[in-house]
């Protein structure tokens, strides 16, 4: 029988499965498509759109949270069907139960917090067909090194637990195909997604704790502006639209606007609209973030040109009095 619940700690109030860059990440697919769609789309459905993306990303990540007790029970079922041999060997009516008694996946079985959430969100493995997909992965997981090893293990403290279930996630989940089949026929949109909550899967059994139960990673954190922060950036980056285009165009040393990679253009915009729209980010953290995005979203030489851009830009909304922060040090 797991440990019963405890009261949740107050580390979920200080994480949450999404921080600002990803974020403006979002929000910066979100804008590829409005302006590949403009003439079927308003800033209203994509503000819409946005925020369904972001919520169908937080269902990925309680989906594979729950992948651990799903093969629990598959390894149940085997046992089972195992001890009802006609002829059982002692191995079938005395099997080893390392991981079926893992303590970590009966701290996420036994969190009715967690558990709640995925009832409310309608995220389950239940049909047949889901249960299927766990049949097989449980029979490549016990040919798995990781797995053998575990299984020979006399470690029982809580980091073993804890590092065995982020080795097994690392190896064999999240590099599934039966898992990645799943989703990529459930959502399309997951594939894009699906590096994120996997790093967000392994940073939620990394912070778990023995003392604690179990703590999944809120969508947003409480009492925060993140779900304003994005669509506020797509609003003004839509708003500030026309003469973001004029701005580039003037700094980009004559160069034609459609000669441009249209992922760099998106970036200058957004950057152009954080800049002139939030009092409280610092200049310097808009910049380095957007060059940051830039190295993973654009073409290679992109990172020099948007700096160059993003410098030249700076000096000139500050002359212009466009630029406004409030506090100490978020001019620097």
């Amino acid at each position: 029988k797991w440990p019963k619940k405890k009261s949740l700690t107050v580390l979920k109030n200080r994480f949450s499965m999404l921080n600002r860059r990803h974020l403006r990440i979002k929000v910066l697919q979100m804008l590829y498509v409005y302006y590949n769609q403009k003439e079927s789309m308003n800033i209203k459905n994509a503000n819409k759109e946005l925020l369904h993306s972001i919520d169908l990303m937080y269902d990925l990540y309680l989906y594979l949270l729950l992948t651990f007790q799903e093969l629990r029970k598959a390894s149940l079922v085997k046992m089972e069907d195992r001890s009802k041999k006609l002829r059982p060997s002692f191995d079938d009516l005395n099997p080893n139960r390392r991981f079926v008694d893992n303590t970590l996946i009966g701290k996420i079985i036994a969190s009715d917090d967690f558990q709640d959430v995925c009832k409310r969100r309608k995220v389950n493995w239940n049909s047949d067909e889901k249960q299927e997909i766990f049949r097989k992965l449980f029979i490549e997981i016990e040919k798995s090194e990781v797995y053998f090893e575990n299984m020979e293990s006399l470690d029982d403290d809580f980091t073993s637990v804890k590092t065995f279930l982020v080795q097994l996630f690392k190896s064999e989940i999240a590099n599934s195909s039966l898992i990645y089949n799943f989703f990529e026929e459930e959502e399309i949109s997951w594939l894009d997604d699906i590096d994120l909550a996997c790093s967000m899967v392994i940073k939620t059994l990394k912070m778990s704790s023995e003392s604690e139960d179990f703590i999944y990673l809120p969508l947003y954190k409480e009492n925060d502006d993140e779900k304003e922060f994005i669509q506020k950036l797509l609003k003004q980056t839509v708003s500030l639209d026309a003469n973001s285009e004029k701005l580039i165009e003037e700094l980009a040393d004559n160069w034609e606007l459609d000669r441009i990679a249209k992922m760099d253009v998106l970036l200058l915009k957004m950057a152009f609209a954080e800049l002139q729209s939030f009092e409280s980010i610092p200049t310097k953290v808009t910049i380095n973030e957007y060059l940051e995005i830039s190295k993973y979203y654009s073409t290679p030489k992109s990172n020099v040109f948007i700096n160059g851009i993003l410098d030249k830009s700076l000096k000139k909304l500050t002359a212009d009095n466009k630029i406004i922060k409030k506090g100490r040090g978020l001019k620097e």
